[in-house]
């Protein structure tokens, strides 16, 4: 069966109470097990979760050197994006100032600060359980250049025109293009991620009117023959 490990935490694809008290002895660092219960959903993306073994769902994550407190049974962690956060570390440049509309816990902008030489990030999210764990990820990585903002990423006001505009919002972040395009710099890049096909025909059909798409990104499998894509577009 298959498992994944989000710090202290096991996450089964089913029901196996046998072999989450197995595994819960037999793997090191491991504090509890629980299974998928049924899909993700809702407008904060809220995972269902069901307790098998042990006890406790808040934990710390360990990727690309980086640390991310959450608690799996109220917030989503996907591993699938991995590649896709350290990419995006390598194509800022020094100075730049980019807006992760749709920051969650800090997935992307906690590498950024991280990493980058990006002269400062402005970090936007509307959950505000998710928004406490992005201030203790902040301090727990010790990242001077992040400034958090709690609330709808389509109504704050940002002082400052954007390098880069990151749009990391699943099935669709197409309703928030206007902001994106109000927020990012000429010439700028927007990230802009959505679901398509095979090949991101709607996705490019989304932006071809304010950019040219300088790549397109398979990032993961999202359903059959669906896909989690990113498009980077340069504002023209």
């Amino acid at each position: 069966m298959r498992y994944q490990k989000i710090g202290q935490v096991i996450i089964l694809s089913k029901k196996d109470k046998e072999l989450a008290e197995k595994l819960l002895k037999e793997i090191p660092d491991t504090k509890t097990v629980m299974y998928r219960a049924g899909s993700i959903e809702g407008e904060f993306r809220r995972p269902k979760l069901k307790k098998l073994a042990g006890n406790g769902t808040e934990t710390i994550h360990k990727e690309h050197g980086c640390f991310f407190k959450l608690d799996v049974a109220k917030i989503m962690w996907s591993k699938g994006n991995h590649r896709e956060r350290m990419r995006i570390v390598g194509l800022v440049k020094p100075g730049e100032v980019v807006v992760d509309m749709f920051a969650g816990i800090g997935y992307f902008s906690i590498p950024l600060g991280a990493y980058s030489k990006a002269k400062k990030i402005y970090s936007i999210e509307i959950n505000p359980t998710s928004y406490k764990f992005l201030l203790e990820n902040i301090k727990l990585n010790k990242i001077k250049n992040i400034n958090p903002i709690l609330g709808d990423c389509s109504k704050v006001k940002i002082k400052e025109k954007a390098d880069r505009v990151l749009m990391g919002l699943l099935p669709s972040s197409k309703k928030y293009l206007p902001k994106a395009l109000e927020i990012v710099n000429p010439n700028g890049i927007i990230h802009y991620h959505g679901i398509d096909d095979e090949k991101p025909k709607q996705l490019e059909e989304d932006v071809k009117n304010y950019g040219k798409v300088l790549k397109k990104t398979k990032v993961k499998s999202w359903a059959p023959r669906k896909y989690h894509w990113v498009l980077d577009v340069k504002i023209m």
